[in-house]
């Protein structure tokens, strides 16, 4: 039996959930079973576009599709709320990060998880980057040595903020939006925890937009090896940035270093229209991160979706067959980022917000 799945949350990233999980509909392996969204107008859009029945709130989604499971894409404050109704419906539930905005919010999601025996899995889709994970493998098979320091950094064009949810915006930041994926990234590859931070921030540019939050964040991140990273998170890039997003991590070990361009894989050119559509004023450069999201030619005519933003999603449905074809929870257990996981970024992320507004005291992450 192919798993029943619902996406609530359909706006700029929800649709990579739609694209992900209609690619399997189409391939007999899972199916579309309802949109959510509070915008009527998109929930109509959607469910036109896909073939899904609509709902503006997520409750009567709930309460009238037999559901075996729901991935959330809402703005990051609510999805305490709407995965917390998905599993005491019985529901297993996939969290786009940041899981929840607080460490309590997370602790009650991963106790509601294991109280309903329910999948709880967060989309830490940089996990799914190949790139990353060889990077991995190398650090995990010791090929560096021991991890002495490193760095990364996100980086968003300031459109993201301020055109694509300018509502909701100030009740995120770059280490919500951004950040989380490089906390757990670090976590991931190495694997040892984040004991303390300290940290720094700007704020002015998006508070002159009216959007009350930080523009920048810089931390230093102290692992439990003795390793140290420092993470760069910023919101304001300027619209002439070649790519919408900018992304690196570099590690130096005892024996040898990597360094992953995460955005710039040699995939660049000069368009006359940028790649989501907005025209340009004249030729412009561009980036474009084809390992992330692109579309194939299917050989039975029409689009394909490809890359590890598909794919990550799409373990979800996979993991989910699993377990409606009688498999167990336990048997997963290490295989994906899970509520525990998502609760390890969450506590980072409130460790650097603290050392940020607090001038750069050192902040243990045990506090959150």
């Amino acid at each position: 039996m192919n798993p029943r799945i619902a996406i609530i949350g359909a706006g700029k990233f929800g649709e990579m959930h739609l694209r992900a999980f209609s690619q399997m509909q189409r391939d007999g392996r899972a199916e579309l079973a309802g949109i959510a969204d509070v915008d009527p107008d998109l929930v109509n859009k959607r469910s036109e576009q896909y073939g899904a029945p609509g709902y503006s709130d997520y409750r009567e989604l709930l309460a009238n599709e037999p559901l075996d499971a729901v991935s959330i894409a809402t703005p990051d404050s609510l999805h305490r709320e709407i995965a917390l109704a998905c599993l005491q419906a019985g529901k297993h539930v996939l969290v786009e990060k940041p899981l929840d905005t607080s460490t309590a919010g997370c602790r009650e999601l991963i106790s509601a998880a294991e109280r309903y025996s329910r999948l709880l899995q967060v989309d830490f889709h940089k996990r799914s980057d190949p790139y990353h994970g060889a990077l991995r493998d190398l650090v995990r098979r010791g090929l560096l040595g021991k991890i002495a320091y490193g760095y990364a950094y996100m980086e968003d064009r300031i459109e993201v903020p301020r055109d694509w949810f300018p509502r909701w915006a100030a009740q995120s930041s770059p280490a919500w939006f951004l950040g989380v994926h490089v906390y757990d990234l670090i976590r991931w590859i190495t694997g040892a925890e984040v004991r303390s931070v300290t940290a720094a921030g700007t704020r002015g540019k998006l508070s002159g937009l009216g959007i009350d939050t930080w523009d920048s964040l810089q931390a230093r991140l102290n692992l439990s090896t003795g390793a140290s990273f420092t993470v760069d998170t910023s919101w304001i890039l300027p619209e002439a940035h070649e790519s919408v997003v900018n992304q690196g991590i570099r590690m130096v070990g005892t024996e040898g270093m990597m360094e992953v361009d995460t955005q710039d894989r040699g995939v660049r050119g000069c368009l006359r229209e940028a790649v989501d559509g907005r025209p340009q004023p004249g030729p412009a450069m561009q980036t474009l991160n084809a390992g992330f999201f692109h579309e194939v030619a299917d050989p039975r005519g029409g689009v394909r979706y490809a890359g590890y933003g598909i794919e990550s999603i799409q373990r979800f449905v996979l993991d989910v067959a699993f377990l409606c074809g009688g498999g167990s929870l336990h048997a997963l257990a290490g295989s994906y980022a899970d509520g525990w996981d998502g609760f390890a970024a969450t506590a980072v992320a409130a460790a650097v917000h603290a050392s940020a507004g607090s001038g750069g005291a050192i902040v243990p992450v045990e506090e959150f």
